[in-house]
Order: structure tokens, then C-alpha cells, then sequence
């Protein structure tokens, strides 16, 4: 392991991170579960970053995916290709975007690298409107709309961008409002900054914020939102790549908890349709999708072997209604973490939906964030045979727990006990 860490050094950039202070090489997996070089089995609550939506090694999966590959792996979009028209008419269908098109990427960066495209090209202006704390991808236009300081390498972009209240329920000058407040001030607050500036082309803006620590604005927002944004022709951009395919348990979409006013302009996907595989993709309606008038292809986006991939994925989810488990069993996991968390003085708040979780850390006594011990409970949970994420806008004190969605009540009990414990050792 030490050797594969000093080789990883030696020929990689610095700026890739790894997790733990011994980085762990995962050398297979099966269900819900994932080996080590060293044999050692873990309990799987990141899934590769919210990738291995359904189950490591799911046969459904793997057999399409061998099928395909003893057909043909790749053509590019300059051909027909019936695995990517399959997955796109259902993915249309599932959108609620009506007209819709779909264009397959390899990424969630890609995804919405061509969502601003789109918008800009489509509203002949390169103002964007993006959300505090928020995360978009790691493209040099994705990070221009990026609201994690942590994420941000640069300042530098092709993107003027306005960042506005909202992604964040708990914290900032509004979060001592009730809900009902908070909508209204966020709101008061978009219409005072789009009095001072041209108009934007788009807001684009993740239903709850992945990166930032799985926080999210009470339900309602983005619709009222909506409301303000068609008044003055600016496009909405619903970042589902972390929270699509029912992960959140309640809804399918996390533009769902925000539908009075019916779906956005524009919807990006990615992570968990593929299991693994490099999926990304847009879903918007056929005016906005079709208004470039220059000609673009794909190589890699849109390749048989991940669409068939896809297909197989998004079939077992529907079919064994994963959407459903996520709420039930996801409910379950939630309270019995807070129940775990409420003698705990580092815990400000254990939040989330469904299969989709966020513990933040904070230093007992104070609402200071505290990422050494989000660091030290990382490490502890892994020790204890867990594997789980972090993040948040405050100096990654966030927790992020995020199970593929076949997730029985069993493993989540399990999960949970390792959890509680590790907290437990950093704050006795």
C-alpha cells in the first residue's frame, strides 16, 4: 500500500486529494460492501461519491455491460446508436421537461459546462446567477460557478457570476428566520440584486447541495424562485448530478421539493445512472437545446458500453423501486443518527433526505466548524470497518453519508453503530 501511495505521488498532481492519512486502495466489491488490498471489508456509505447508485457488482449491470462489450464498445455520436436513443427517450420521459432533448456527457462537470453553454448561447449573455456554498465540477467554467471556496482554484472565467442566499438553511444573515421567512428574505434578496445588474442568463443551482455538505433550502425555494426568473426571461439549471434517480427518497428529482412551478429549463445528470460507469448528461427543451448554431459531437459521450450500462442500471432502480427504499430505509438512518448524535456537544445538526445525509462537526460549545474532527471521525469510522465522505462550505466540517440505494435496514443499523462510535471516540 505504502509503495502504491509513494508511485500515486511521485507521478500525480499534489492537488489530488486522497482520503486518510494511510490511503486505502479498493480492490473489489460486492452489494454494499468493498475490499481493501488487504482483505479487510467495509461497509460502503460513499459509493465511490454517490456513483454506485444501485449495489458493487450488481449482475444486471455487469451482464449488460459484458454483453455490450463483446458486441462494440464504441462508435461516437457521428453514428447511430440504438443503447443511446434507448436510454434517452426514458431519461426524456422521467425529466418532466416537456419537448425534452437529451445529449449524453462522460461527466457531471461536462454536464453542466454544456448547460452554461447552452444558456448563454440560448440568452446571448454570460452573467450566470449560482448559489453560495454550492459545487458545480472542476472545468474551468464549472468552477466560475462554483460557491465553495475550497473548490475554487482560480477566479478567473469565462462567467460573470452573481452569487445569491439560499443553499444554506442553517447558517447565514437569514437562518434565524421560520421557513416561510427565509423563502420570503432570499427572495427579497434575488429581486434587489437582479434592480442592480444585467440581466442573467441563467440561474443554475444543486436541489441539495453535495459537495457543500448536503445542506438545502426549505422546500418551496427554487419555485419561488421560478416565479421571479421567468418575470425577467432568465433560465433555470436544476444540478440533479448528485441528487437524480431518487436518491433523496421523497421525490425523484430534486427539483421535485420545488415543482409549483414545474420543471426547470434545463436538467443535469451524472454519478449514479451509470453504477461507475462515465455518464453524464442534459436534459433541456428542444428550443434551448437545439439554438447552437455551430455543429458539436461527442467521442466518449454517449459510448454503447455505458449506455447499455445505464439502461440495466436505470431498469433495476425502477423495477425494484429504489426510490422507495431510500425514503423508508434512509428515514430509519436519519433518526437513529440523531438519536445518536443528540448527547454529542460536537454535533450542530445531523440533516438530509433519504439515502442523501449530512452530520456537521462543529467545536463543543461553539458553532465554529471543525475539520480536524471530520477528519478524525473519518479515520475512526474506517478503522471501525465504515466508509463514508466529507464536505461542506466551512472548512469541509461535514460529514456526507451517501449508500447505494439497495441499502438494507441491517446494514443501516451497522452503519449507524460504526458511525456513532467513531463520533464518540472524538468526542467522548
Amino acid at each position: 500500500m505504502s509503495d502504491l501511495h509513494a508511485r500515486h505521488r511521485a507521478v500525480l498532481p499534489d492537488w489530488l486529494a486522497l482520503y486518510y492519512r494511510d490511503p486505502l486502495e479498493i480492490t473489489h466489491g460486492e452489494g454494499r460492501h468493498v475490499w481493501d488490498a488487504d482483505g479487510k471489508s467495509y461497509l460502503d456509505f460513499f459509493g465511490g461519491i454517490l456513483t454506485t447508485m444501485t449495489a458493487h457488482a450488481l449482475p444486471e449491470v455487469t451482464k449488460a455491460v459484458g454483453e455490450q462489450a463483446g458486441r462494440i464498445i464504441h462508435s461516437s455520436t457521428l453514428y447511430l446508436n440504438r443503447p443511446m436513443v434507448e436510454l434517452a427517450e426514458r431519461i426524456a420521459r422521467l425529466s418532466g421537461i416537456p419537448d425534452a432533448r437529451v445529449f449524453f456527457t462522460t461527466s457531471g462537470t461536462e454536464a453542466n459546462d454544456t448547460a452554461l453553454l447552452l444558456a448563454t448561447a440560448y440568452r446571448g449573455g454570460n452573467q450566470i446567477l449560482a448559489m453560495r456554498n454550492s459545487y458545480h465540477g472542476r472545468s474551468f467554467s464549472a468552477v466560475g460557478v462554483t460557491g465553495n471556496r475550497s473548490w475554487s482554484p482560480t477566479s478567473l472565467s469565462p462567467l460573470a457570476t452573481l452569487y445569491v442566499h439560499g443553499g444554506v438553511r442553517t447558517r447565514g444573515p437569514y437562518a434565524h428566520l421560520d421557513d416561510a421567512g427565509f423563502i420570503a428574505a432570499c427572495v427579497e434578496d434575488l429581486k434587489d440584486l437582479l434592480g442592480h445588474v444585467r440581466t442573467p442568463a441563467a440561474l443554475i443551482a444543486e436541489p441539495v447541495q453535495g459537495v457543500g455538505g448536503f445542506t438545502s433550502p426549505p422546500d418551496g425555494l427554487y419555485a419561488a424562485f421560478r416565479d421571479v426568473l421567468r418575470d425577467h426571461g432568465i433560465l433555470w439549471i436544476s444540478d440533479e448530478v448528485q441528487t437524480g434517480w431518487g436518491r433523496t427518497g421523497d421525490h425523484f428529482w430534486g427539483w421535485q421539493a420545488h415543482d409549483r412551478s414545474g420543471p426547470p429549463d434545463i436538467l443535469t445528470f451524472a454519478k449514479g445512472i451509470g453504477n461507475g460507469m462515465s455518464i453524464g448528461g442534459v436534459v433541456a427543451r428542444a428550443d434551448i437545446m437545439n439554438c447552437l448554431d455551430a455543429n458539436s459531437i461527442s467521442t466518449f459521450g454517449g459510448t454503447q458500453i455505458t449506455m447499455a450500462a445505464g439502461l440495466a442500471n436505470l431498469t433495476y432502480l425502477l423495477e425494484h423501486d429504489l426510490q422507495g427504499n431510500a425514503r423508508r430505509v434512509g428515514g430509519l438512518l436519519i433518526e437513529r443518527l440523531r438519536s445518536a448524535a443528540a448527547g454529542l456537544p460536537g454535533v450542530r445538526e445531523v440533516r438530509g433526505r433519504g439515502l442523501m445525509i449530512g452530520v456537521e462537526l462543529v467545536r463543543p460549545g461553539t458553532d465554529e466548524a471543525d475539520p480536524e474532527a471530520a477528519s478524525a471521525v473519518l479515520e475512526a469510522a474506517r478503522e471501525g470497518g465504515l466508509l463514508i465522505g466529507k464536505g461542506g462550505g466551512h472548512d469541509t466540517s461535514a460529514l456526507r453519508i451517501a449508500p447505494p440505494l439497495t441499502l438494507t435496514v441491517q446494514e443501516a443499523e451497522e452503519g449507524a453503530a460504526i458511525l456513532e462510535h467513531a463520533l464518540r471516540s472524538v468526542h467522548p
